[in-house]
């Protein structure tokens, strides 16, 4: 099937999560940026930078027909984790709050996991299309793919990137379950999963330190229990209408990562709860597109790459909005489109692309069904079979 043009919904919405997170980032930066650098600008100059890089990468890569990532699947694997294996290699691993989920390279500094998360949703898509009906046999349909999962998981990991690693797996059971993966084996992977869950958090002193917090910020309001304070705090004064752009004060040195992971209780205290619902509608109306790309998808491979890519997606900005509403542990997770950084947006703009690019051929399949229902009928001895064969098209 040719593509047609893309769907310009989804298009407008990432365009516009974008802009909301240039206009986001400078305001919860720029008294941070004077005052460590000398320049109110500074935190807005780099993510403009990585804004047109995103935009340009996810130009290409909406251009390039999905059908090709089939055949690039294991480079992608073996890239992502070449360069996220770099992290472990003293000299190049950068290390921030305990934690070496960086590379440096010179002057450069990325975040490998990003891409490992893209390259996971690329194989589920390519191996789950090609196993088929053979999804039901666990050997099949589950084994492969808890193989090279875990191992893309357990490397991110082994970075101290729990937030990733609980999101990478998500996706994954997601994949699983639109595979058709018997639903018996889907439960035991989860109650499989409990005891890791439980003795990663449990033996860690920062996460279980977390996980008190979360259920009393007040027992260790200076400590531990800080930042979801701050952010309570913030959603507090904002009320409903905000203190008006740039008018927040949260940011001045109280509340902690307030440009990256908790940049949304920023734009809760100064857009208020309007803000905050525009801009969860932004992702919800984004989600329903991916799925409708997911839908409409011409092959098995298309669909599961925009599930997989819209489920990422979603599922991060809920944790993200989760974790400043204190309804979630905290943990170091960025606000897609709208947090600072230049990994998390390019990864996620690549994504994007592949999505659009899916998109393109979900509205190619709409236009031609379309034009079959309003095709005039020209065998006149079997209108009412015509007809009705048009209609089921549609």
């Amino acid at each position: 099937m040719q593509r047609a043009h893309y769907d310009y919904w989804l298009l407008c919405i990432v365009v516009m999560l974008v802009a909301f997170g240039v206009v986001m980032v400078y305001s919860a930066s720029a008294v941070l940026a004077a005052e460590r650098y000398g320049d109110a600008y500074f935190f807005l100059k780099k993510q403009l930078v990585f804004v047109a890089l995103g935009g340009g990468v996810a130009m290409i890569v909406a251009r390039i027909p999905y059908a090709y990532w089939r055949h690039a699947v294991y480079p992608l694997i073996g890239v992502s984790l070449g360069l996220a294996l770099l992290a472990y290699v003293p000299g190049l691993r950068s290390v921030a709050s305990g934690a070496a989920r960086w590379v440096r390279i010179g002057p450069f500094t990325f975040q490998p996991s990003e891409l490992v998360k893209i390259a996971l949703i690329v194989f589920l898509a390519y191996s789950l299309e090609k196993k088929g009906e053979r999804m039901r046999q666990f050997a099949v349909g589950v084994l492969p793919h808890l193989v090279v999962g875990g191992l893309m998981m357990a490397v991110v990991m082994g970075q101290r990137d729990f937030g990733s690693t609980f999101i990478m797996g998500s996706v994954l059971l997601f994949l699983l379950f639109a595979a058709r993966v018997r639903l018996t084996y889907l439960v035991a992977l989860g109650l499989a999963a409990l005891p890791l869950i439980y003795f990663a958090v449990a033996r860690v002193a920062y996460r279980r330190a977390r996980i008190l917090a979360f259920l009393d910020p007040w027992s260790d309001r200076y400590g531990s229990g800080f930042q979801i304070i701050q952010s309570l705090i913030s959603f507090y004064h904002g009320g409903v209408w905000g203190r008006g752009l740039g008018e927040g004060q949260q940011k001045l040195f109280y509340l902690p990562e307030a440009h990256t992971d908790f940049i949304a209780a920023v734009l809760a205290e100064e857009l208020g709860l309007v803000g905050l619902f525009l801009l969860t509608s932004l992702f919800v109306v984004l989600t329903v597109r991916g799925l409708r790309a997911a839908w409409r998808a011409p092959d098995g491979f298309g669909r599961y790459l925009a599930l997989g890519i819209t489920a990422l997606i979603a599922w991060q900005a809920i944790a993200n909005l989760s974790v400043v509403m204190g309804l979630f542990p905290t943990k170091g997770m960025v606000l897609p489109f709208i947090s600072y950084g230049g990994s998390a947006l390019l990864a996620t703009l690549f994504g994007m692309g592949i999505l659009l690019n899916v998109s393109s051929y979900a509205v190619a399949r709409d236009r031609a069904e379309t034009n079959a229902v309003r095709a005039p009928v020209k065998n006149t001895k079997r209108p009412f079979a015509l007809t009705t064969q048009a209609l089921c098209a549609s």
